[in-house]
């Protein structure tokens, strides 16, 4: 290491030192590492769609170990892979006594570990992709890149101004509603209307004192004039979402 290479990297290796010295923790390292590696999202990242939404970490940071620190719950599924393991969040609709709803309508978040423990792929199924499209959900994960961190919150607030915008259309009303049912409640504003769903985290253990982590409302806002869903906000095990789809959209020419 010599002392030009320091020079260079003096600032990020200080911020990342004043990090850990500030959460007390290797988790928070861990995820800030993350984080500086989406500002040069193609070079440590891809992104693979099919049936469902999957994020490939090309250099991985983040530990097994770090998501139970960070949400203080545990995987619904947890499988041995050849050189790995796979971890599996099954969120299931329930109504307010938290009592699953017939018929059952869940979705998955899915985390792949390699021999090393360390997070090589993340993904999100087909049902979770009705309210977060794979564009949006790719766009969002883009603007992480010099992103707000609130370390209190446990949260970003993404920056838009450094990406491209798309084209893809908003996902309908009609089509949410076909996938997801009726919701536990709707607020009525002026120009929109709120729906929330809640749903379980089927998990075999949650810490102490975390319980209320496993249960997340999805809150959906819809357009009254189009229709069309604009903003999707909620927490899955730990990871806060909230996009604003309205930001992506390239102006109408």
């Amino acid at each position: 290491m010599t002392p030009s290479w320091l020079a260079r990297h003096s600032r990020r290796l200080g911020i990342l030192v004043l990090a850990a010295a500030l959460t007390g923790c290797l988790q928070w390292l861990h995820a800030y590492q993350t984080y500086l590696q989406m500002s040069d999202f193609d070079r440590h990242f891809n992104v693979q769609v099919s049936d469902e939404f999957t994020l490939h970490f090309k250099e991985p940071r983040l530990y097994s170990s770090d998501f139970v620190a960070l949400a203080n719950l545990y995987p619904s599924e947890d499988l041995p892979l050849k050189d790995g393991r796979r971890w599996r969040y099954w969120f299931r609709k329930v109504g307010q006594d938290k009592q699953v709803l017939k018929p059952e309508i869940k979705f998955y978040s899915q985390l792949v570990f390699n021999a090393e423990k360390k997070l090589t792929d993340w993904s999100f199924s087909g049902l979770f992709l009705e309210i977060a499209p794979p564009q949006f959900l790719e766009v969002s994960l883009r603007s992480i890149a010099g992103a707000e961190i609130d370390k209190e919150k446990q949260s970003l607030r993404a920056n838009t101004d450094h990406i491209g915008k798309i084209t893809a259309p908003l996902p309908s009303k009609a089509a949410v509603l076909a996938k997801l049912g009726p919701p536990l409640k709707i607020e009525d504003e002026p120009e929109q209307e709120v729906y929330s769903y809640l749903f379980l985290l089927d998990t075999p253990r949650i810490e102490k004192g975390y319980e209320d982590n496993a249960l997340t409302e999805v809150k959906l806002t819809f357009a009254k004039n189009t229709q069309a869903l604009i903003i999707m906000a909620g927490k899955f095990a730990g990871l806060k979402v909230s996009i604003d789809y309205r930001k992506f959209l390239q102006a109408a020419q």
